[in-house]
């Protein structure tokens, strides 16, 4: 066991991060870092590093910073799985996929997480929106 309580093939972290775009490659950059060398399959890592780069882009989009000023990016990994939240400070409505349209610019995030994901969801709670994904398998969370 580690340092932090996580073991070589699991563990967890999150991040915070400027409620700013350059989040997005942020992100992606720490995620890959931190799957590196990892037991879980290279496309569960590929998927998860679009699907939470599409999260955190929904919600500069769609939410507000929580208090702090951030988005909270946390993530649980356990071979062959990884469950990702983003959380930010909440939005006008929850969170949930727009109708296809074959011309418009954009409206498709929550539409691939939804194709990439195993299962995915919506908490609101206290001024906080979390959306989640489990990645590689099911998610031991039930919301």
């Amino acid at each position: 066991m580690t340092e932090d309580g996580s073991t070589n093939d699991s563990w967890v972290r999150t991040v915070r991060l400027a409620f700013t775009s350059d989040s997005v490659p942020e992100v992606r950059r720490v995620f890959t870092e931190d799957l590196a060398g990892s037991l879980v399959p290279i496309e569960v890592i590929e998927e998860t590093e679009t699907v939470v780069s599409e999260l955190v882009a929904n919600a500069l989009l769609h939410g507000r910073p929580l208090p702090d000023g951030t988005i909270r990016v946390h993530w649980k990994v356990r071979p062959p799985r990884i469950e990702i939240e983003v959380s930010d400070g909440g939005g006008e409505r929850s969170p949930q996929p727009k109708p296809q349209t074959p011309w418009a610019n954009s409206g498709r995030g929550l539409r691939i997480v939804r194709s990439l994901a195993h299962e995915w969801g919506v908490a609101d709670e206290d001024s906080r929106t979390t959306v989640w994904a489990a990645m590689g398998g099911p998610s031991r969370r039930r919301v």
